[in-house]
């Protein structure tokens, strides 16, 4: 039978359009399989540690299965990629964090752009650093120990967890805004470093506040200043750094991201879901006990404060000559 022009191209027309709905409609009734969530650590880390709050969050709200997995190395360029590379459907997603922001100005040859390959989904939280000394260390506060150091050029150790990271990056922030010398001692991680800051091996450290906090609390490690704008409340008496060294702010953060392309429908979904976790006074109580403030923004809002931050950062890597290891 011959179909009538009109009607032919009627049917034509619709069957040209179904490709692009069906995608649509898949997304709406996202997710229909386990989500994957990478994380470029190993297990116990601030990171892997707020991938662990998160997920069973989603699983909650979204009626499948959220899994954490674990993909470490290259300071975590290798789970990046992985995701970037993954079909753009939602089912795989990876924990952003600054570092990575830091990692788009440290490695010359990465295999991605971060801004130009991932989708941003949500921002999670907010977290802080600590300057922590060895407790014979005649400083009390931050202006004693600019003091101290600027009596004693050179001869005060700074301990870091490796070139590049953000307890050396926040040093060296430190060290520009007020023309201190210290000479960074590079540990692998942070584990490594704190039996020698403790023992007075090295002087004084920006160490994650989640990992210090004990040994600060037992009278291990004298805190002088958190370097977030504000103070913490796990030390309220902790003042900012920002507060002695005009324009010192360092914040570290976290947030999931996926491949570019991934349909809006499904990155609205997943952002919806993290900003009600992050309204949720349990899941508020859980960051606090890391350190970790509660971040929620828009999609397109996180985009913009990533590419920021990765250009502000970029200019203290390229000014302290940091390269990774």
């Amino acid at each position: 039978m011959k179909l009538p022009r009109r009607e032919f191209l009627h049917l034509a027309a619709a069957a040209v359009a179904l490709p692009a709905a069906a995608p649509s409609a898949r997304a709406q009734n996202y997710p229909t399989r386990p989500v994957r969530i990478v994380v470029g650590y190993p297990p116990g880390g601030v990171t892997d540690i707020i991938a662990r709050l998160i997920a069973p969050w989603l699983s909650q709200r979204l009626g499948q299965q959220f899994v954490v997995e674990n993909r470490p190395g290259a300071s975590s360029n290798i789970a990046v990629e992985m995701v970037l590379r993954a079909a753009p459907d939602g089912a795989m997603l990876f924990l952003v964090s600054a570092t990575n922001a830091y990692n788009a100005t440290l490695y010359e040859h990465l295999n991605f752009n971060l801004n130009r390959d991932m989708a941003p989904v949500a921002s999670i939280g907010r977290d802080a650093f600590v300057m922590v000394v060895n407790p014979s260390l005649p400083a009390k506060t931050i202006p004693e120990f600019i003091a101290h150091a600027k009596a004693n050029p050179g001869k005060l150790n700074m301990a870091t967890s490796g070139a590049g990271s953000a307890s050396d990056l926040y040093g060296a922030l430190f060290k520009a805004k007020t023309g201190v010398d210290l000479l960074a001692v590079h540990y692998r991680g942070v584990g490594p470093a704190l039996p020698d800051l403790m023992s007075g091996r090295v002087d004084v450290m920006f160490d994650p506040l989640v990992s210090a906090i004990g040994a600060i609390k037992a009278g291990k490690l004298r805190a002088l200043g958190v370097t977030t704008r504000t103070r913490r409340e796990v030390l309220p008496d902790v003042p900012p750094i920002g507060d002695f060294v005009p324009g010192y702010e360092a914040t570290d953060w976290t947030g999931l991201g996926a491949a570019a392309n991934t349909p809006p429908q499904i990155i609205a979904i997943l952002n919806k879901e993290v900003n009600a976790a992050l309204a949720d006074a349990t899941f508020k109580a859980r960051l606090a006990e890391l350190g970790v403030e509660p971040f929620p923004s828009t999609p397109a809002a996180f985009g913009r404060y990533i590419a920021d931050y990765t250009e502000d950062w970029a200019k203290v890597i390229r000014a302290a000559g940091i390269k990774a290891e």
